[in-house]
């Protein structure tokens, strides 16, 4: 069984690209944003707890909604964050699926590989069928090689 997936995203290349994305001002602003907001929301959380006995009713109501405006700015942002990291991740599907291809042929010829199956397509295997880490590194010697 093999995780192409894993594979191509665990590549040297790839945590390149991603720790370059990463580093981006788009990101680092959206990601400050993030851990900002959280900070809020557990702030909000906490002053809530402290405070819950000796609110009115109104009171509850308004800081139930100031909570729920909190998680929806701060689900926006990581929706941000996973959408950008996401389509990084497409792109390098895109590019390394002939590379992948390759390997796998070498792989299955080298390893006398009967079967081989998307390990999201099976129900149970043990790890020692997995051949996902081997992809990977030939997929990095590749890269080297260039």
């Amino acid at each position: 069984m093999v995780d192409l997936e894993q594979a191509i995203l665990q590549t040297d290349e790839a945590q390149q690209r991603l720790s370059a994305l990463r580093e981006t001002e788009d990101y680092k602003s959206d990601k400050a944003e993030l851990d900002k907001l959280q900070a809020e929301r557990e702030a909000l959380i906490k002053e809530v707890q402290n405070d819950l006995a000796v609110m009115s009713a109104e009171q509850q109501q308004q800081a139930r909604k100031r909570l729920a405006s909190k998680n929806a700015d701060l689900e926006h942002v990581l929706r941000k964050l996973q959408q950008a990291e996401q389509q990084l991740g497409q792109e390098l599907l895109r590019e390394m699926t002939p590379k992948v291809q390759a390997v796998l042929r070498e792989l299955i010829q080298s390893e006398g590989i009967g079967l081989l199956l998307q390990q999201s397509a099976v129900i149970h295997a043990d790890n020692g069928f997995s051949v996902t880490a081997k992809v990977t590194d030939k997929l990095n010697q590749m890269a080297a090689s260039e």
